[in-house]
């Protein structure tokens, strides 16, 4: 993705710390790395920082995501094959692995990946080795393997999703990317950054953020990280004419609440329509919203957020009229 171009921008102790963290892991010789981060977060950012500091960074950084290419594709997709090992295969295929010799190879997503499939990667992580489809003989291969997701892998693993052995193959060295809601001021520096290079693309200038905009960015739970606020600030350059980032910019997914109360609370003129129990029952709901958001739409997650066990998450959705989407 492209939100911060060439590096991680921000001073939060968990991005410096991760800066760090990458320009020892690019030098080093291990050929397994493991990133962690929420949808958004930047986690293809850091694969190409790792190869571009390392002594790979003159050879081929392949990039597959393992969730959209289907199970049945992904083997030949990544060791190629061989012609006329299956139906269609009218000529011989360099897969990605290959590709990638000397170089690096990201595989996004790596939990989607199938459990069959799992264990030949497992092979190749182990002997550097692998066989086109259709192929007598293996091929050798020099490639550093950076594999990275949104989930917990050991509840995959517990859960039998995700082989174990695997698990603690890639576990090597693993990193984190901290949440955009989890590093404070940031928010504001990354939005500067967005605007500046906006104003570049769109020819546009804009000076920054309103105060009451900055504050809402700041409370704010960004559900989607940094990509949402990229994606936000751009459709703000191509459908706004005003020369500062507003309140009134702001999408309706960014809840009213935040935007009222940013700066000086706007003052209520009267009590909203409808009795206590209907009022109580439209907070419930934001609530509730709110969480799934936070969750990605995990259920497990939004109700351990709220206190609550996810039966009666269920049972309060139910009640309200929400639906897990």
């Amino acid at each position: 993705m492209a939100e911060y171009e060439n590096e991680l921008i921000g001073s939060h102790p968990g991005i410096l710390a991760l800066r760090k963290l990458v320009a020892r892991v690019a030098k080093s010789p291990v050929r397994t790395v493991l990133i962690y981060g929420e949808t958004g977060t930047g986690k293809g950012l850091v694969a190409r920082m790792i190869h571009r500091a390392s002594s790979r960074a003159s050879k081929e950084f392949i990039d597959l995501n393992c969730a959209a290419i289907p199970a049945s594709l992904m083997e030949s997709e990544l060791f190629g094959h061989e012609r006329g090992a299956f139906t269609g295969a009218i000529e011989r295929k360099v897969g990605l692995v290959e590709a990638a010799n000397q170089g690096s190879i990201f595989l996004d997503e790596i939990r989607e990946m199938d459990l069959t499939l799992q264990a030949k990667l497992l092979s190749l992580l182990d002997t550097q080795q692998f066989r086109r489809v259709g192929a007598v003989k293996s091929t050798s291969v020099d490639v550093r393997f950076i594999a990275a997701t949104n989930k917990v892998l050991l509840s995959e693993v517990n859960s039998g999703k995700f082989r174990e052995d695997l698990y603690y193959r890639l576990q090597v060295v693993a990193l984190n990317i901290p949440s955009l809601r989890d590093r404070g001021e940031d928010v504001i520096t990354l939005a500067a950054h967005f605007i500046a290079r906006y104003n570049r693309q769109y020819n546009r200038n804009i000076h920054g953020l309103h105060p009451e905009t900055a504050e809402i960015f700041r409370a704010y739970r960004w559900p989607g990280n940094v990509r949402e606020l990229e994606n936000l600030l751009e459709r703000i350059f191509i459908l706004e004419e005003e020369d500062e980032i507003l309140p009134s910019h702001l999408p309706e997914r960014i809840p009213r609440s935040l935007r009222q109360s940013a700066g000086e609370a706007a003052p209520m003129q009267s009590l909203p329509k409808g009795g206590f129990h209907e009022l109580s029952a439209e907070f419930q709901r934001q609530i509730i919203a709110q969480a799934l958001a936070d969750a990605n739409g995990n259920l497990q997650s939004a109700a351990e957020a709220l206190k609550l066990s996810r039966h009666a998450l269920r049972h309060q959705m139910i009640k309200l009229g929400l639906r897990q989407d």
